[in-house]
């Protein structure tokens, strides 16, 4: 969906990595949240605790998803989804522009 429609949206950002990683919280009505950030090449590990579904609106990155030995590269128009109480890595390779659904 390309726009989200009564939401109520976190004026204050999330400061990640010397700022190489930023992102907007989006609360939803039905109680769900989204953010919609940005990350700056570069190499990064996160941490979740709820499941996670990234959608990559613009640009590249490989992803190290947990119990995986081999990275995959996520375009522009994909996405990939984290589990819940985990940790994955991000080699960023060019500004990317992204969604997360978290549930």
């Amino acid at each position: 969906m390309p726009t989200f429609e009564d939401v109520e949206i976190i004026k204050e950002a999330n400061i990640y990595f010397d700022g190489k990683v930023t992102s907007r919280v989006i609360n939803f009505n039905d109680g769900t949240t989204k953010t919609l950030g940005i990350m700056m090449p570069g190499s990064f590990e996160f941490s979740t605790e709820k499941h996670e579904l990234m959608e990559i609106m613009a640009g590249e990155l490989n992803v190290l998803l947990p119990g995986n030995n081999a990275w995959q590269t996520i375009k522009s128009g994909e996405s990939f989804e984290v589990p819940s109480q985990s940790v994955f890595k991000l080699e960023v390779k060019t500004v990317v522009d992204y969604c997360c659904s978290y549930s």
